[in-house]
Parts: structure tokens; C-alpha cells; sequence
């Protein structure tokens, strides 16, 4: 009876403590693609991911209800840094869905504005807001509807302490009128949380705990370990403790010593122990998550570090290394003499026929392409053709009527045949996940295999100039770039051989391979020159090339490549490409298929597009 008078209780308190609409939830994961594109047209990072904010302590005066129920204790507060924009996981702070998500808007509208170095936090969301409000006046509506929202949720001030109550008011007032207020009155307590506002990022001490990434120019230590990551949606709070000795284990004790299941015992427990797979799960419960530092390989990690294999084994060096720079944004420069490329052909790359499964495929698509030998196209401003060139002959009246020089040559145009004149390198991610499967019976390095093969088959028949190279990494001193064709190879069963001996590799440094493959394509003397990346997933390694460091140097790759006359075109199978190559290639300068198993196919429809010809 107790106990269920105690449940009761703490519903009904819960209940009426509560002061936001679960009816007016609006979820981040619903809005994120529509804050990402008016975040960027406003003139924001296009670097930036949007993630879900980490609900954190905020330390305030709460309502007398909430003290009892023992809630509102933390708030998803939004904020950002040079890599992350954190919105809360979910709005349900007004009783209309349309406030809410207006809310998020607001708060990307808001992160768009680069803040002034010195200001404190309370002066830079007013210098925030007004550039805003400035800059984009068709927002003054919607924020005025936000701050009478806001206003209306929180505590009263004449219900606050002298000290709380002069922050309130100040707080009040530079919502209603920005800029109105210098500095905010000092307090024993921080203000409530003020969710029209962008509150200062995490210190460095946290964010390392958290597993954000932290300048730091050494390589980061990572061992073995089996590797699994959590589908999180935020990130965890973590506090630092030291790691126990490792002679304490778990001692018997008699069960009547024992007060509660609730109370806390740093219980010694050693790295070696079994994996757990149920772990993810049980981190998703934890609100604080505590880490130290030992030197001890654990079960479970979130990633591994592969060592090579013996020279035995791997696969056969060839000559011709090549250090290249790259690109540091923290920095703002390039860093010369950074990543080394190791030219590499697969091992056991022994000559083989086209496989059976392909050969009825490839049949019909040589028979598409040889079309392709020679391309009609017209030529304008002829002195003699088989139409008129009516846009030279409207040059020609305008000129008559304004001239007595006009030039009667050149007003017709002919369609005539002209060779093809185009280079293609492909570029295919090698990389450790492309071991995944796609079905039953397929692997991604499945895919890309058959993928290769059909396009060579293609290309070999229209005649037109490519090559295939193949990358991935393991740290900068080892990107392995694989020649699997030379542009001036022969297609024959020796390269046949080298593309069915590929296998998945490392990792992703994608801005070393661009630029080498840079390197080689701007040697091609042609009209058109195509460099096409095939991937399954954004850059990264085991060093800092993870994250933002990876994106902004493959970005930078990419505008080089660009600057020298190329075309980069992006063929990717990731789903969540959508949140990062647009900002890498620009949004015609890739493609998402979304079912690996038709990749072949449509990478040759997208070559016939890309090089403005038709399969016929």
C-alpha cells in the first residue's frame, strides 16, 4: 500500500510540476535537413554538423513544485563550437508546434552570426540578435512571437530572490528591446535557462571526456580492440577519475552491511574482462559516465588500429612514393610534407577473363557505348552549312541596322562528326567498411568490383581515355594508392586480374588520394577531364583527420582540383551523404544510390551524362 501510494504521489507531483507540451513536441530529426539549408544561406559554416545537444546541469532557481518532484535539474541547452551546432534533441517548450519549431530557426539563424572575441554571453546573444534582426527584418514577427512565449514560461521575478530577481529583469528586458541591457547583475545562482539564446560551448576539459576531438598535432594512440559504436543521439556528461590500482576486486561482504542497490561502489574493474555486448545499452542509461586513462587494451572499443600485415602477406609496393601537403583549418594553412602515398598493386593479381555472372552485362553495354566512337555535334558561325545559324543571323540584322560594316560570313552552322576528347580517372574508396555486406550473397568491395569491371568494359569500347586507381589509409605516412589501370595500359586480363584482387583496406584519407589522382589527370591533354570518386562513406582515419579536420582538407582537395580545370563528381552509396557532400562537392557534384546492387548501372548512365552523350 506504501508503495503504491508513493508511485501516486510522485506521478501526481511530476505531473503538475511539469511546464512544457508533449502534444507540441517538434523533434530535431524531423527539421534537421530545413535548419542545415537556412543555416547555410544565412551565411553559416557550411562545415558545421547540426547535433543534438547534451542536457546539462544549469544550476538556477527552479519552481517550488519542480524542487519536489525532483525535476527540471538539467536543460538541453543550444551551442556551438568550430565543428558542432547543438540544438536540443527535441522542442516542447510552447504550446504550439509552430512555436517550437520556430525555435529551431531562430536558434540556426542565431549561430549564424560570428560573435564579437570579448563579449560575455549575456552581451553577445543581444550583438547576435539585433545583427539578425538587421540582416533579415522578415524575422522580427517571428522572434516578437518567441519572446512573448518565452517570457510567459518563465518563473516571475517577484517570485525569485533579490539577486535572482534583478538577473530576471535584465534578462527580460534585453530579450524585449536587444542591446537594452550592458551587463548582467551578479548572482549567487545562474539565470533559467534562456532558450532563445546560445549558451558558451564546453570547456576542453569536457569535451575530451565526451570524445570530441581536441587540437593536438601528434597521431592519438589507439590500440587493438574489437570495435563497436553506439547509435547515441547527444553526447554523455563524463567526469574524470583515477584508475583503480588493479588489486581491489569485488570482495565478499555480508548482505545485512549492505544499505541500498542505489549507493555508489568504485568497483575495480579490469580491462581484460569479457566484451559486453549488451554495453551500448547500458551506457544509454548512465546520465554521468566515468573514464580513466590506463594502458591496457579493453574488450571493446570504438575504433581499432589494424597493423599491417607482414611483408609476406601484403600487398606488393611499387616505386615512385609521393609526399604531399595538406590542409589545416584550425590553422588556416597548408601544411607541407604531410601525407605520404605509397603506390601499391592488390597481392595474387594474377590475369583473369571477365567473370560469367558479368559477361551477358557487359555485352550489352559495349554495344551501347561503341556508339559513342564518334559524337555529332553542331558547329556555328560556318560560311556554309546545312541550316541556318539563326542566333549569328540575328548577330548579322542587328549589326546591319547599326553598321554599314556587317559581316556577311559565318551565318551557318553544321552538324558534323568530331572525336571524342575526354580523360576519366576513377577513384575507388578501399577502405575497411567497404567489407559490409549489401545482401545475401554481396559485399560492398563486391560492388565497386563489378562496378570497375563494367565500366572498363564500357569506356574500353567508345574509346574513351581512363584510368583506375584505388586508395585507403592508415595514418598519414601510409596512404596506399592502388594502380589497378594506368591510362596507358591496355584493358586485358592483367587488369582484370588487378581489379577482381582488390579487398577492403584501412581507412579513408580522401584529400591525399584526391590530390594525387589530381596529379596524374592534369598530365591528360583533353577537352574534358573527369574525375570520378567512388565511396561508401565520408573521410576519416585514426589520427585527427577524423571529423571536421578530414571534411575541410577534402574540401580543400576538391578546390584545387577544380582550380586546375577538373571535374570531381562523387558517387557515394552512404545514406547520411546528404548531411556532408554538399558541402564537399556541391550540390550537382554527386550522386547517392540508394541501392548498391544497381551501382554498375547507374555510374554508367551518370558517365554517358556527365560527358554529354547518350547510351542510345
Amino acid at each position: 500500500m506504501e508503495e503504491a501510494v508513493g508511485k501516486y504521489w510522485h506521478r501526481l507531483i511530476t505531473r503538475h510540476a511539469e511546464n512544457n507540451y508533449p502534444q507540441a513536441t517538434v523533434h530535431l530529426a524531423d527539421v534537421t535537413k530545413r535548419i542545415a539549408i537556412m543555416f547555410r544561406a544565412l551565411g553559416g559554416d557550411g562545415g558545421l554538423k547540426i547535433e543534438a545537444a547534451t542536457p546539462r546541469d544549469h544550476g538556477a532557481q527552479r519552481h517550488w513544485l519542480q524542487r519536489i518532484a525532483g525535476s527540471h535539474k538539467k536543460a538541453a541547452l543550444a551551442w556551438r563550437d568550430g565543428e558542432t551546432l547543438r540544438l536540443p534533441e527535441k522542442l516542447s517548450l510552447y504550446a504550439s508546434a509552430e512555436l517550437n519549431r520556430d525555435l529551431y530557426f531562430w536558434l540556426a539563424a542565431l549561430a549564424a552570426v560570428d560573435g564579437v572575441e570579448g563579449r560575455d554571453w549575456f552581451s553577445t546573444n543581444q550583438y547576435c540578435t539585433l545583427a539578425v534582426l538587421q540582416r533579415y527584418p522578415g524575422l522580427a514577427q517571428r522572434y516578437q512571437r518567441l519572446v512573448a512565449a518565452e517570457l510567459a514560461r518563465r518563473i516571475a521575478p517577484e517570485h525569485l530572490s533579490d539577486e535572482g530577481r534583478a538577473q530576471e529583469k535584465a534578462i527580460r528586458a534585453a530579450l524585449d528591446v536587444p542591446g537594452s541591457q550592458a551587463r548582467l547583475p551578479a548572482s549567487k545562482r545562474p539565470p533559467q535557462p534562456v532558450y532563445l539564446w546560445l549558451y558558451p560551448e564546453l570547456d576542453i576539459d569536457t569535451r575530451r571526456q565526451e570524445g570530441r576531438d581536441i587540437d593536438n598535432d601528434e597521431d592519438e594512440a589507439v590500440h587493438e580492440g574489437a570495435g563497436k559504436e553506439s547509435e547515441q543521439k547527444h553526447r554523455y556528461q563524463a567526469e574524470q577519475v583515477e584508475m583503480p590500482d588493479g588489486n581491489d576486486g569485488l570482495v565478499t561482504v555480508r548482505w545485512e552491511n549492505i544499505f541500498s542497490w542505489a549507493e555508489y561502489a568504485k568497483v575495480d574493474r579490469t580491462s581484460e574482462d569479457d566484451e559486453d555486448d549488451d554495453a551500448a545499452t547500458k551506457a544509454a542509461d548512465m546520465d554521468v559516465i566515468s573514464v580513466a586513462r590506463d594502458q591496457k587494451a579493453s574488450a571493446s572499443r570504438l575504433r581499432l588500429d589494424l597493423d599491417l600485415p607482414s611483408a609476406e602477406y601484403d600487398d606488393i609496393p611499387l616505386a615512385g612514393e609521393v609526399t604531399l601537403p595538406e590542409w589545416d583549418w584550425r590553422k588556416g594553412k597548408m601544411l607541407a610534407d604531410q601525407c605520404i602515398i605509397r603506390p601499391m598493386l592488390p597481392r595474387d593479381a594474377e590475369p583473369k577473363p571477365l567473370p560469367q555472372a558479368l559477361q551477358r552485362v557487359a555485352q550489352r553495354l559495349r554495344g551501347q557505348f561503341a556508339a559513342l566512337t564518334q559524337s555529332r555535334v553542331w558547329l556555328r558561325h560556318q560560311p556554309d552549312g546545312s541550316e541556318v545559324d539563326m542566333s549569328a543571323y540575328v548577330d548579322h540584322y542587328i549589326a546591319r541596322k547599326t553598321t554599314q560594316t556587317a559581316d556577311e560570313t559565318g551565318l551557318y552552322r553544321d552538324l558534323r562528326q568530331t572525336h571524342r576528347d575526354i580523360a576519366t580517372l576513377m577513384l575507388a574508396d578501399l577502405s575497411l567498411s567497404t567489407d559490409a555486406a549489401v545482401n545475401n550473397d554481396q559485399r560492398v568491395i563486391d560492388v565497386i568490383r563489378d562496378t570497375l569491371l563494367l565500366f572498363s568494359e564500357a569506356l574500353s569500347a567508345c574509346g574513351d581515355a581512363y584510368a583506375l586507381y584505388g586508395f585507403s589509409s592508415r595514418r598519414r605516412e601510409q596512404v596506399r594508392f592502388y594502380h589497378l589501370k594506368q591510362f596507358e595500359d591496355r584493358y586485358t586480363d592483367k587488369i582484370r586480374g588487378h581489379i577482381q584482387a582488390i579487398r577492403p583496406g584501412y581507412y579513408t584519407r580522401m584529400g591525399a588520394a584526391i590530390r594525387h589522382s589530381s596529379d596524374i589527370l592534369c598530365k591528360q591533354v583533353a577537352a574534358k577531364r573527369l574525375m570520378l570518386i567512388l565511396t561508401d562513406g565520408k573521410p576519416n582515419d585514426l589520427d585527427k583527420y577524423e571529423g571536421r579536420y578530414g571534411v575541410e582538407d577534402t574540401r580543400k582537395a576538391i578546390l584545387e582540383a577544380k582550380q586546375l580545370g577538373l571535374i570531381p563528381f562523387c558517387i557515394t552509396i552512404d545514406h547520411k551523404a546528404d548531411d556532408y557532400l554538399p558541402y564537399l562537392f556541391g550540390r550537382n557534384g554527386y550522386v547517392v544510390v540508394r541501392d548498391p546492387g544497381q551501382l554498375p548501372h547507374k555510374l554508367l548512365a551518370l558517365y554517358a551524362r556527365l560527358t554529354g552523350t547518350s547510351q542510345g
